[in-house]
Parts: structure tokens; sequence; C-alpha cells
């Protein structure tokens, strides 16, 4: 390295040496008349009065005069030069008188003579300079194109303490860690280290982050590139980057090669209409060839990150090339609540901040998602001019993540707020007359996103598997606003077509993929809405006769009508129950879930407080 390094300083010293010659050349020159004229004679200073003397005396040759300034040469040699002090008529005519020979010339300007010819010259050498130095790098682009463009980091700063919510992937990296702090341990054994691990997730759940902490773990290089940056339209490129990666990994190992988003290049070989000879698949052989080349004493891991994994080639999957693959889920309660606290430890908290808590009202969150809502909450508390962030604000940027954006000026007529209200009344009764749906956390009729009213729940667990009873009482509490219309309004809307669009496609998977439909047995139908290309075929195949998608069609217009009379059912029930929460809603805008148990119980709420009457005020101002 140091010998590198010297070399690149001398030749920065040469060029820079070079151009100063250059300019220095150009500047001799330049003043060269007059260096050679300030050299080549001696001219003598004289006052006027000596000039004048000398004239009379008829010693003085020639002259040059130049505005008050007099030069000339004497008859016996030798120069001379004077200013005239005064303006004199006459003293041109006593030096004709005594034969001397007068010059008149315009006062000269340099550089109003030179500059002509300065840029000029200054501009070719300008562009002389900017041309041979793009040819330069365009020879050196031409030969450089081939090369990866794959990030190295020497030591990574990321480390597992810095990643929460996946125990067992670590447990299952830390063989990968060993062997690179300690390859000599493995390989006297006759051990052969997996030469790759395939992380599979959904987005967000930090797979690329675990790759990170490996490389910060084991304190090794870590090369980062992604899959579509070997992808390019010119025949040969990407295979050629793979092969300038791995070279520089070799030369750096032990040392970690993480690839993001493989499928980008690692897809089936012979999918689409171009058939098997276009670049990407040139360049997924030529990744085959490198990950199956190594020698049993190269310690460089090839680590790769995907959330599609149905639709890699199966070469790539085989062992000897991705042994293991390592799956990243989404955390957990205890997952989540130590995100919670690896991203809030540079913000400053309150203390009714309580991580349990939000850990528990964010299922399904990832990571990144976390991250988000902790950003969400700090500008907030920002916003308020706070010096801390306190559980107001998490609850805040969590609704606003879950629900959208509260719009408090959204112009809405009094009609559609009690329709809204009424809607959302419906998804909760029907949700606390159900026994196996998620409590009500939540409920809103203050417009967020696109949705005018929103009902909020709180899953008690993680779930990881539905039964059939929760999948229909979930239509029975996803179809409780239509069915709310219905009872109370006599008329139906519009706002419930997520509703029915949600509810749809649960009732379409319980026929088709869950095998819940008794009349069709357990058996997977192929879906229609899928999509028809995953890297294998280009057109869908129809796995049902006509008249088996029929019964499909029946069997799922089936259970979402029967969930819709069990909501109906329910409401007629309820309606008094029905009426008071709906009232109460566009009273308050807002209904927790301690308001939603008291209504269900037949308990009135508390009156509004004077503030909160002015608040509410304000806000149908607003709207």
């Amino acid at each position: 390295m140091k010998k590198r390094n010297i070399k690149k300083i001398y030749k920065g010293n040469e060029e820079k040496a070079k151009w100063t010659l250059w300019i220095v050349t150009l500047i001799i020159l330049l003043f060269l008349p007059n260096i050679i004229g300030f050299f080549s004679s001696q001219v003598k200073n004289i006052d006027y009065s000596t000039f004048y003397n000398e004239l009379m005396q008829e010693k003085i040759k020639n002259v040059t005069i130049v505005e008050r300034n007099i030069s000339g040469e004497y008859k016996d040699g030798g120069h001379f030069k004077t200013i005239i002090p005064y303006d004199d008529n006459t003293l041109v005519q006593k030096m004709v008188e005594k034969n001397v020979k007068i010059t008149v010339k315009v006062p000269s300007n340099f550089w109003g003579e030179v500059l002509p010819y300065l840029i000029p010259l200054i501009s070719f050498f300008v562009l002389f300079y900017f041309f041979t130095r793009s040819l330069s790098n365009s020879q050196n682009r031409s030969f450089t194109f081939g090369n990866s463009n794959a990030v190295m980091v020497l030591t990574p700063k990321v480390t597992f303490k810095d990643v929460a919510g996946a125990k067992e992937a670590k447990e299952e990296l830390e063989e990968i860690i060993e062997f690179l702090k300690h390859p000599g341990k493995y390989i006297r054994l006759g051990g052969r280290i997996p030469k790759g691990v395939l992380l599979l997730g959904s987005p967000g759940t930090g797979k690329t982050l675990m790759a990170k902490a490996v490389a910060g773990e084991a304190k090794v290089p870590f090369f980062s590139i992604s899959g579509s940056d070997f992808v390019e339209m010119f025949v040969g490129v990407g295979a050629s980057r793979v092969r300038d990666l791995f070279r520089k990994a070799k030369a750096n190992s032990p040392c970690i090669v993480f690839i993001d988003e493989i499928d980008a290049v690692g897809r089936h070989r012979g999918a689409g209409i171009g058939g098997g000879h276009d670049e990407r698949e040139q360049t997924l052989n030529q990744l085959l060839v490198e990950m199956d080349g190594f020698q049993t004493d190269e310690a460089v891991i090839v680590m790769a990150a995907t959330n599609r994994p149905d639709i890699l080639d199966p070469a790539l999957l085989r062992p000897g090339r991705f042994d293991r693959r390592i799956v990243i889920d989404r955390p957990d309660v205890k997952g989540r609540e130590e995100i919670f606290i690896i991203h809030t430890r540079k913000i400053p908290l309150g203390k009714d901040v309580d991580f349990s808590i939000l850990a528990k009202a964010t299922p399904g969150f990832t990571g990144a998602d976390i991250a988000n809502m902790v950003n969400e909450a700090a500008l907030l508390a920002a916003r308020k001019d706070k010096n801390e962030v306190n559980m107001e604000e998490f609850e805040e940027a969590k609704d606003k993540i879950l629900m959208g954006l509260a719009r408090k000026s959204a112009v809405i007529s009094e009609n559609e707020r009690k329709i809204s209200a009424y809607h959302e009344s419906g998804h909760v009764i029907c949700s606390k007359n159900l026994k196996n749906v998620d409590p009500v956390f939540k409920v809103t009729v203050i417009p967020r996103g696109m949705a005018l009213g929103v009902t909020q729940f709180l899953p008690i667990d993680d779930r990881h598997m539905y039964s059939k009873s929760y999948l229909l009482d979930n239509l029975v509490s996803l179809l409780g606003g239509r069915a709310a219309e219905i009872v109370a309004l006599g008329d139906i809307t519009t706002g419930a077509s997520n509703d029915i669009e949600k509810a749809t496609e649960i009732a379409h998977k319980m026929v088709c993929e869950w095998g819940m439909s008794e009349k069709l047995g357990t058996i997977q139908y192929a879906d229609p809405n899928d999509s028809i290309f995953l890297g294998r075929q280009i057109t869908q195949r129809k796995d049902f006769s006509d008249e088996t998608a029929k019964m499909i069609d029946f069997e799922v217009k089936r259970i979402v009508d029967e969930s819709m009379n069990r909501a109906i059912e329910i409401l007629k029930n309820n309606l008094d129950k029905l009426n008071k929460m709906a009232n109460y809603l566009l009273e308050r805008e807002t209904l927790d879930s301690d308001d939603i148990d008291r209504i269900m119980r037949g308990e009135e709420l508390e009156p509004l407080k004077k503030d909160e009457k002015k608040e509410e005020v304000k806000n149908d101002q607003t709207v």
C-alpha cells in the first residue's frame, strides 16, 4: 500500500511540475521584448534643465516624445530620458532648429496590446488540456466499464447489539462469524463452511442490517452490492462485474460479499419471451460458476437477501452455493419492544413512555416500520416545541401510520358524518358480540387517509395461523358497517367498498387456498388474481373446470351472504346501543376502548368539560 501511495504522489507532483513549466514558459515569451530591451541598454535619467542645456549645445541626436515623457540618444552615444514639467509650445521648434530627429508616439497600453493575443492563446491551452483529459478518461472508462460497483466497508460498525427481534437468526449466524474469525480451526479438521447464506424475509425486517452485523461481529471487510447493479444492456458487462467482484473479495479474504435483492439477477433461467440467451442469464451463469469455484481455504462468505425465494433459480439454491436459508421474520412482541429501545437510544423520552404497551399495539410491524414510527413521534414532539417525546406523540404517530393522517379540516356535511358514525358503530357493535375477533382499541369519525372514519383493533397476541371461526367472525365484523347502514339508515353507500373488497378476498382464499369449503373440499385451486409471471411461465394454467368455477363463485357468495345476515341480526338485537354509540361518536368524534365498554354495558359517558366543548366547536367550525 505504501509503494502505491508513493507512486500516486510522485505522479501527481510530476503532473504539477509539467504544467508549472508550461505556464512559466508562456510568461517569459510574453515579456521577452521588455526584458531584452531592459538589459540591452542603460538609460540615464536627467532633469529637464540638463536636457534643455544639452539641446541648446546641440548634443542630442534624436528624441521620442510620448505625452510629457521624452527619451532620446546623444550624438556621442548613450541614452537618456526626462519629463517635461510644463507645456512648452516652442520646444519642438527649437529641436527642429538644432537638427534633432523627432518621433512622436501614442502612449502604449501593454495589456491592451497583449490581451488580444493572450486570450486566444490561453483559450487554446485550456481547450487542449480538457480535450486530452476527457480523451484519457474515456479510454480509462472503456477499460473499467466491467468493474463492479460494490461498496467496500473495511470494518462495519454495526454489531448484533444493533439488531433485535431475530434471536434464532443470530444463533444460526454465530457459526459463520466463528469461521470468519478462526477459519483454520475448521479447515484443519476437514470441515467445509457454508459458502452462501440466503436471508429470507418480508421487506423491512432487517436483512441488510443482519448482514452488516455479521461482518461487524467478525471484524472483516464487507462488500455490498445490489442485484440490479450487475445487469446492463451491453452483453457481457454483468458477467465481467461478477468476476471483478469476486476477484476483489478473494484479495481481501476473509470477507463477506452481500448481494441485496438477488432476485433481480437470480431469477429462473429460460423464463420470458427472449429465451435463455440474455444478459441477465449470462450474469447468473457467471455468479453460479464463481460461487462454486471457491477453494476450501478461501474464507469468503456470500450473503444474499430476497423477499421472493420462490422465483430464484434452483441451481442457485443447491448445496455448495447457498447452503443455508435463514428466515428473518417479523418480530414478535418481545422483539418489537427491543427494537423500540434500540431506535430511541438518542431520543429524550418522557416518563410515561412504556415500550411494552407500544409493542403490543403494533402487531405485524417490522423494524423499518418501528423506526419510521419513532421518527414520526420525534417530529411531532419537535413541532409542538417539546423537549422530550411522550406517549402522546407515540400514540399519534402509530395512528398516523396505521390509519393515515387526520384530516380535521376536511369539509364533510352533517349527513355524511352521521352515515360515517353509524358505519363505524356497526363495526364496533358486531365485533363486541363476536368471540373470535380482536378487541376494538379505538373508533373515530375524523377522516384519516382516504377513509371518513376508522375502527382500530388491537390483537392480544401475534397470530401465525387463522382458524375458520376466526375468519368467519372477522367477515361479520368487516360487513358490520354495511349492515349498520341497512338497519339504521335504510340505505347503502359507497363507504363500504373497502370492507367488501377485503371480505371477498378472505372468502375467496377460504374456498380456493385454505380448503375451508365443505362443498369443494380440501383442494387448492389456482387463484386467477395472482401474478401470471413469477419467472417460470408466461400463461396462467387453469386447474379446474368451468363447473368448478361456478361452484367457487357460489361458495364465495354464500360465505359473504351468511356473514352479512349474521351482522344484520346482531345489529337488530342491539339497535339501541348502535344509536347511542353513533350519537356519542357524532359528539366526541373519537371513542377509546373504555368508552366503548361503558356504552356496551348500557352506562352513560361523562359529559364533556368546557375546554373539550370549545375544542369540539372549533373542530366543527373547521369542518
